[in-house]
């Protein structure tokens, strides 16, 4: 099942986002893809916010994961572009977190995919320049 939302800022981006995060579940698993610079921290933001996390969140880029607790619920931030290989994600704690008591966001999640639990929540942001610098599609699947 799809379902397509159509950003024309970065707050539109936040927004539906914090929705999302508004309605996440408890081992839930989002995976956000798209090109450097679409806005995948921006709707990370926005998830958090959704969750209740009020602290500055950022890419853990250099880290592969951040973890969250102030929220309704964990939030456990994976950045896995850097990643060399699935092996690594064992080091993170990423067997309990992925499906446990919180919600995992996970940013180039497609870096790992056969590790990634099958009813996982894939999210694609795409850019389209011709409808506008700040335009977005994002695509929900699920």
């Amino acid at each position: 099942m799809k379902d397509t939302f159509e950003s024309f800022s970065r707050e539109d981006t936040f927004e539906y986002a914090k929705k999302l995060g508004e309605k996440a579940k408890s081992g839930e698993v989002y995976c956000l893809s798209g090109d450097l610079g679409v806005g995948k921290t921006v709707f990370a933001q926005g998830f958090g916010a959704g969750l209740g996390i009020s602290e500055p969140m950022s890419s853990p880029t250099f880290t592969i994961l951040q973890e969250y607790t102030e929220g309704r619920l964990p939030l456990y931030h994976y950045d896995v572009y850097r990643v060399g290989d699935v092996d690594e994600m064992e080091e993170t704690g990423f067997y309990e977190y992925v499906g446990g008591d919180g919600v995992a966001l996970i940013e180039w999640a497609e870096l790992i995919d056969e590790i990634i639990p099958k009813n996982a929540i894939h999210i694609l942001i795409e850019k389209d320049v011709e409808k506008g610098f700040d335009y977005r599609t994002i695509t929900k699947t699920f």
